[in-house]
């Protein structure tokens, strides 16, 4: 949380956590996704894995990034919740893409699937009590 002054200031459901909680959280989640998307990348870049199947993890990527800046720095809760579902649908699509051939990697995610789904549902509450 880059702003958790803002955060604070939302209306949120009685189930959220504390902003405390994410960047433990996160923290654990970035050393999963770094092990294997890195591998994925790799394995990419050798030409092990066709493009079709880095494609999803390279998207995912991009929409977790821009997820804090939309959020926190545009304040903007319609773009953040179309974000996340970006996220969750690239991370889906990822891991449906990767799990044929490298099953690990679709296992080793199941955390990050988890939390992206339950973040998902509380970027809409949220968006929906901030209305």
């Amino acid at each position: 949380m880059d702003n958790p002054t803002y955060y604070q200031q939302l209306q949120r459901p009685s189930w959220a956590p504390p902003s405390s909680v994410f960047a433990p959280v996160w923290s654990v989640l970035y050393v999963l996704i770094a092990l294997s998307f890195g591998t994925v990348f790799l394995k990419g870049i050798q030409g092990k894995l066709p493009f079709i199947v880095v494609l999803p993890f390279m998207l995912n990527i991009l929409f977790n990034v821009i997820y804090t800046p939309i959020q926190f720095g545009l304040k903007n809760n319609y773009l953040a919740t179309l974000d996340i579902f970006l996220v969750l649908g690239t991370l889906l699509w990822a891991l449906i893409a990767i799990h044929p051939r490298i099953a690990w990697i679709a296992y080793i995610n199941i955390p990050y699937l988890l939390w992206v789904s339950f973040a998902t549902v509380l970027q809409c509450t949220v968006t929906y009590l901030n209305r």
